[in-house]
């Protein structure tokens, strides 16, 4: 029987805003419990677009406890969503119309100087590395952010990505290929995670495809845990989805000894593929580590599964990759005006075609 992959069966100025957070972290980076790595100088945020002329909620928005099984695992509560209830067309045209700037150019405001400063950042921790390939990325997130704790301004929060399937029929079928963005086609890939004795905060994340012939995996790239350099997280209250906007580096390894190759191949080689168990691939007794070195820790394929704490979510995302902004950056770095223009040229198409979709979480 043919492999099937997971996915594929069926079973203006008075906007409110957050002060800019620096996360000081040591120059070697620091690993949260989650792997996810921040940069020594990296950039946190929040803002709000759609409030009204007092810079408060409007009264068709509310924070709503939602039940989400796979948050309330990690937090122990339900986490909290800004929701809007039945907004008439012309009373969402009427609170956008109070806003001397549209929706882009709030945006934009808001966060050209970090993501300037960012890309400063990137190109000295470019200029300091000699065994890693190091390439930035500007992505363009859409789901709800979510609130964690009990003031609004004091909340820990998480940006929940998990979209309707229509959602994303509706994206890669009829809007992207509209407005010119290109989608990149569903492959069958999986990115086996492996922790390595050698670089206990890191996971190392070995890209591999299906050879479907042979019912094995080939691994093609293999890189470091992705460092957030920026992180800017939009709650949209005239939209039914929110934006993150994050600048983060890949960090390609391109120093690995023969036999630290040789430990990696060895891993992707003895997986087995198997639509039955979560991830969608198995290891038999004793072959998910070798070397005494680099041991299997989790599978990302369409769901998701981490070996370290046996949870799984199937999970369906959509982003943008903003490339002609990061090429723009390191050519006319010293042209804000230039980038400025760019950015809302982006977050227009984005307003207007990509942060609205069926109601999935209350």
């Amino acid at each position: 029987m043919a492999y099937i992959p997971p996915h594929k069966r069926h079973s203006k100025d008075k906007d409110a805003q957050l002060p800019s957070h620096h996360l000081n972290k040591n120059p070697s980076f620091k690993s949260l419990t989650s792997k996810i790595i921040y940069a020594k100088q990296s950039v946190s945020r929040w803002f709000a677009v759609g409030l009204d002329h007092n810079g408060h909620l409007p009264p068709f928005v509310h924070l709503h406890p939602i039940s989400l099984e796979s948050i309330q695992r990690k937090t122990g509560g339900k986490p909290l969503v800004l929701l809007h209830t039945h907004l008439p067309p012309a009373l969402s045209s009427c609170l956008l119309d109070m806003c001397v700037r549209s929706p882009q150019q709030i945006i934009t405001e808001n966060v050209l100087q970090d993501l300037l400063s960012s890309f400063q950042n990137v190109t000295n921790d470019m200029h300091l590395q000699s065994s890693e390939e190091i390439k930035p990325t500007l992505v363009a997130r859409f789901g709800k952010v979510l609130f964690h704790g009990t003031m609004l301004r004091q909340f820990k929060r998480s940006f929940y990505t998990n979209i309707p399937t229509l959602y994303m029929e509706k994206i890669t079928n009829e809007e992207s290929p509209n407005i010119g963005f290109k989608f990149e086609e569903e492959k069958d890939l999986f990115h086996v995670k492996l922790s390595d004795a050698n670089r206990p905060t890191a996971t190392i994340s070995c890209k591999c495809r299906v050879i479907e012939e042979q019912k094995r995996l080939q691994l093609y790239k293999i890189e470091l845990n992705q460092v957030r350099h920026m992180v800017v997280d939009i709650s949209c209250l005239t939209k039914n989805l929110d934006l993150r906007l994050m600048l983060c580096t890949k960090r390609i390894l391109t120093a690995l000894k023969d036999d630290e190759m040789q430990c990696i191949q060895d891993l992707i080689q003895s997986a087995v593929l198997d639509p039955n168990v979560k991830g969608g691939l198995r290891w038999h007794l004793g072959k998910a580590s070798s070397g005494n070195r680099f041991s299997v820790v989790g599978v990302r394929h369409a769901d998701r599964f981490d070996f370290r704490t046996s949870a799984g979510e199937f999970a369906s995302e959509v982003y943008l990759k903003l490339k002609g902004i990061v090429s723009a950056v390191q050519v006319e770095k010293d042209d804000s005006s230039l980038i400025s223009k760019m950015l809302e040229e982006k977050l227009k198409l984005i307003w207007d075609h990509f942060l609205h979709c069926e109601p999935f979480l209350g």
